[in-house]
C-alpha cells in the first residue's frame, strides 16, 4: 500500500469498541477475552481499542467487590492484559477495580504496548433506584494521591489525564466511565477545552425500555458540543442478570454524527469500528471562537489538566478507509429526511426573498429564464415567494433572451416553464443588440467571420443582464439572479453587467449539485402538476452549456458543454466542500474523492440517479482539482468579492465575502498546487 492509500497519512485514525463476553468474579476468562479481541483490533490495525466498565472484573459483582481474591485477581487480569499488549497496535483501555488508600476506586486504565499510561477512577457514582456503588466505591474527588504505585511502576491517577499520541497528530485521548457522561458537566467537557479529540466512555449501564436512544442522545450531544469523538462500551453478554439486563450497546460518534454502532443483545462478542477524522475536528474547533472562549472562562480547569505524551507508532496497511463519505455532501443523504431538508432548503430562500421584497417595498420581480438548471430553480423560488406574499405571479416579470447560440430545446423549455408557473411570460432577442455592440467594437464577428472568443461570449452575458437591470426600472422590480455556489467557487459567470450581478440573489450559496436535487425532488414529491413535471425533467436531463458558441448547426449537442471545461459538477462540487468548510490539503481531498467516486457500485447514491451513477479514477480526479484550486484561488476572488446579496442556505456555506468566505482578490494558488502534485500519485 502506498504512502497515499493510508489513512493515517491523512489524519484519520482507526478506532474499535469492544463487547466481550464476561463471567461474573472471573477476571482470568475476562482477560482472556479482553486480549482475544484487543488482538482481533490490532489486526484491524486501530489505533485505540474500548472495552465496558469493570470489563477485567465483570461489573455485576456487588458486595463481592470487597474480597481481596477478586480484587487480587482482578490485578493480576490486568497484568495479563498489559504484558500482552506488547505485541499489539492499539492503546488499550480496560475497566479494573483497583484499591488503594483503604479506598476503592472503579478505574479506567490506558495501556499501550506494554505500559500503563494512566488511571482514571469514575468521578460520579450513581447510588439511587437499581444503582449502589457507593457501596463499594469511592469518587475519585475522595483521592489523595495523584499517582500510585501499580505493578511495578508509578502511574499517574486522576480524571485529569489526557494522553496525546506523539506519532498521530490530533489523537488526544481521554477516559471517563459511565455515569460520568450523566451529570450536567461529564469530565470528558474540561479534557475536550484542554485538547483531547477522543472521548471514551467504559459503561456498564443495564438496559431498560428506551434507554438505548437516550444513550445515544447523550454520546451525540457531548461529540457535538466538545466537538469530538465519542465511543461508547456498554455491558453485554454474561454479566448478571439477578435483577438486571444488558443490550451491549457500543457506539461511535464523530461530532453529533454516529459513524458505527453495534447490535444491542446480540449473543456473540462484538468488535466495531470506525475511522475517525482527526483533522476535520482540529479544523472545526480552530474557527469556533466560542469554543476558545470557554477555554479561557474555565482556564484553571483546562490548565491543570495534566497531558500524558506517548510515542505511538502509526499501524501501516490499515486497508480501506472505513467511513462513508458521501459523493455528494451538499444533498441530503438520509432519504427518510430528504422531504425535510429539501423543504428547508426552499424555505431559507423564500424567506430570504420574502424579507428583501419587504425591505424595498417591491412588489415585482424580474427574471431571465434560460430553460437551464440556475434559472429554473431559481423561478420556483420566485413563484413560492409570491404565493407567500399574497401575490399573483403575474408580478413575476419572465423574460427567455435567446441569444447565438440558444438550442430551440432550451427556448421550448424556457416557454414551458414560465406557462407552467403562471409568471408573465416575454421574449427577448438579444441577437440585434449583440449585432450592434460587436459592430461597435470592431469585433470580427461583426464582419461575418467565425470568431467566438471570449468578448464574442460577454456580449452576450452582458446584454442578457443589462436587459434585466433596465426591465427592473422600467417596471418598478428588482433583478433576480440565478447563478450557484459551483459557478462562483469557478469563476464561471460574467463578471460586473453579467449573471454574476443582480439585485439578490437566492442561489448564490446553493451548489450545482444540490439544485439538480431539488428540481428531482420537486418532480418526485409532486409539487407541480404532471405537465410542470414534465418541463422539469426535460431540463434536468438537459447537457449543460451557456450556449453562446454557436454549433455546427447538425441538431446535435451544444457547442460548449460547460463541463468539458471546469470539470464534471458532481466531483467539483465535492472539492469545494471540503476545500471551503474544512481546509483540507488536496491530497487529502483526493483521498476521501477517491473513495466515494472510484467505484460507482460502492456506497449509497441519492434518488433518482439511476442511469447517472458514475465513478472517476483517481488521475482524473487530480485533473479537475488541480483545476478549481487555479479557479478558485487565483483567479475568480474578484468575482466573490462584489457578489450580491443572498441567504446561505447549507451547512457546506457559502462564499459571501460578508459571510463564510473572506480572501484576496490577488492571491496565487502555488501551495495548494504544489502539495496536490507532491503528494498525489497520477
Amino acid at each position: 500500500m502506498s504512502s497515499f492509500d493510508s489513512i493515517y497519512r491523512h489524519g484519520f485514525a482507526r478506532v474499535a469498541v469492544a463487547v466481550p463476553h464476561v463471567r461474573v468474579a472471573d477476571p482470568a476468562f475476562n482477560a482472556a477475552r479482553t486480549v482475544a479481541l484487543a488482538r482481533q483490533a490490532s489486526d484491524q490495525h486501530a489505533a485505540l481499542v474500548l472495552f465496558p466498565e469493570l470489563g477485567l472484573s465483570a461489573y455485576s459483582n456487588e458486595d463481592l467487590f470487597h474480597q481481596d481474591a477478586l480484587l487480587d485477581a482482578s490485578r493480576e487480569a490486568l497484568a495479563s492484559v498489559v504484558e500482552a499488549s506488547r505485541t499489539l497496535c492499539p492503546v488499550i483501555v480496560v475497566g479494573v477495580p483497583l484499591g488503594f488508600d483503604g479506598m476503592l476506586f472503579n478505574c479506567a486504565v490506558a495501556l499501550y504496548r506494554g505500559r500503563i499510561l494512566g488511571i482514571a477512577p469514575k468521578s460520579y457514582l450513581p447510588n439511587y433506584r437499581e444503582f449502589y456503588e457507593k457501596r463499594q466505591f469511592a469518587p475519585a474527588r475522595a483521592a489523595v494521591r495523584d499517582r500510585i504505585q501499580l505493578l511495578g511502576e508509578e502511574v499517574p491517577f486522576g480524571t485529569d489525564l489526557v494522553y496525546e499520541a506523539d506519532g498521530l497528530p490530533g489523537f488526544v485521548l481521554h477516559t471517563e466511565i459511565c455515569e460520568d457522561l450523566w451529570t450536567p458537566i461529564p469530565p470528558s467537557t474540561y479534557a475536550a477545552l484542554a485538547g483531547a479529540t477522543v472521548l471514551s466512555n467504559l459503561s456498564a449501564s443495564n438496559i431498560t425500555v428506551g434507554k438505548a436512544e437516550y444513550r445515544k442522545d447523550l454520546c451525540a450531544g457531548q461529540s457535538g458540543r466538545c466537538v469530538a469523538a465519542y465511543l461508547y462500551s456498554a455491558a453485554g453478554p454474561g454479566e448478571s442478570t439477578t435483577d438486571l439486563a444488558w443490550d451491549g450497546h457500543a457506539l461511535i460518534y464523530e461530532n453529533d454524527q454516529l459513524l458505527a454502532e453495534a447490535e444491542r443483545f446480540c449473543p456473540d462478542e462484538q468488535l466495531i469500528c470506525a475511522d475517525l477524522d482527526l483533522e476535520r475536528l482540529v479544523q472545526d474547533r480552530t474557527r469556533l471562537t466560542s469554543f476558545h472562549d470557554a477555554i479561557a472562562d474555565h482556564g484553571a480547569r483546562v490548565r491543570a489538566v495534566r497531558r500524558i505524551r506517548f510515542a505511538f507508532e502509526c499501524p501501516t496497511d490499515a486497508g480501506a478507509l472505513r467511513r462513508e463519505v458521501a459523493r455528494f455532501p451538499y444533498v441530503p443523504s438520509d432519504p427518510a429526511r430528504r422531504d425535510e431538508r429539501c423543504y428547508e432548503a426552499y424555505s431559507i430562500q423564500v424567506h430570504g426573498l420574502v424579507k428583501r421584497l419587504e425591505a424595498t417595498a417591491i412588489d415585482k420581480l424580474v427574471i431571465g429564464i434560460s430553460g437551464g438548471l440556475d434559472s429554473t430553480h431559481a423561478l420556483i423560488v420566485a413563484a413560492r415567494t409570491a404565493d407567500r406574499l399574497g401575490l399573483p405571479r403575474a408580478n413575476i416579470l419572465a423574460y427567455t433572451m435567446p441569444g447565438f447560440a440558444t438550442s430551440q430545446r432550451t427556448r421550448d423549455n424556457a416557454w414551458r416553464l414560465m406557462q407552467a408557473l403562471g409568471v408573465s411570460a416575454e421574449e427577448i432577442d438579444i441577437r440585434p443588440s449583440c449585432r450592434q455592440m460587436l459592430a461597435d467594437l470592431g469585433h470580427p464577428f461583426a464582419r461575418g467571420e467565425p470568431v467566438y472568443d471570449v468578448t464574442f461570449e460577454n456580449v452576450q452575458a452582458g446584454e442578457r443582464t443589462s436587459h434585466l437591470f433596465r426591465l427592473a426600472n422600467h417596471h418598478g422590480g428588482l433583478v433576480l439572479g440565478t447563478g450557484d455556489l459551483s459557478e462562483l467557487a469557478l469563476g464561471w459567470c460574467t463578471y460586473g453587467v453579467g449573471d454574476q450581478m443582480s439585485h439578490y440573489n437566492v442561489n448564490a450559496s446553493v451548489p450545482k449539485t444540490l439544485i439538480q436535487h431539488l428540481i428531482r425532488w420537486v418532480i418526485d414529491s409532486g409539487q407541480f402538476d404532471r405537465d410542470t413535471g414534465a418541463v422539469l425533467g426535460d431540463i434536468l436531463a438537459t447537457e449543460i452549456s451557456p450556449e453562446l458558441v454557436p454549433g455546427d448547426g447538425d441538431g446535435g449537442g451544444p457547442a460548449q458543454r460547460t463541463e468539458d471545461v471546469i470539470g464534471p459538477y458532481e466531483l467539483q462540487d465535492f472539492h469545494l466542500y471540503y476545500l471551503s468548510r474544512y481546509g483540507f490539503r488536496p491530497s487529502k481531498i483526493a483521498f476521501l474523492c477517491h473513495h466515494a467516486w472510484s467505484d460507482p457500485d460502492r456506497g449509497q447514491w441519492p434518488s433518482g440517479r439511476d442511469g447517472e451513477r458514475r465513478g472517476y479514477p483517481l488521475a482524473v480526479i487530480k485533473r479537475w482539482l488541480r483545476v478549481l484550486l487555479v479557479r478558485f484561488f487565483q483567479t475568480s476572488q474578484f468575482k466573490r468579492s462584489a457578489m450580491p446579496n443572498g441567504p446561505k442556505v447549507g451547512s457546506g456555506g457559502s462564499l459571501s465575502p460578508r459571510g463564510d468566505w473572506r480572501a484576496p482578490s490577488d492571491a496565487v494558488a502555488t501551495v495548494w498546487l504544489e502539495e496536490l502534485e507532491r503528494n498525489v500519485p497520477e
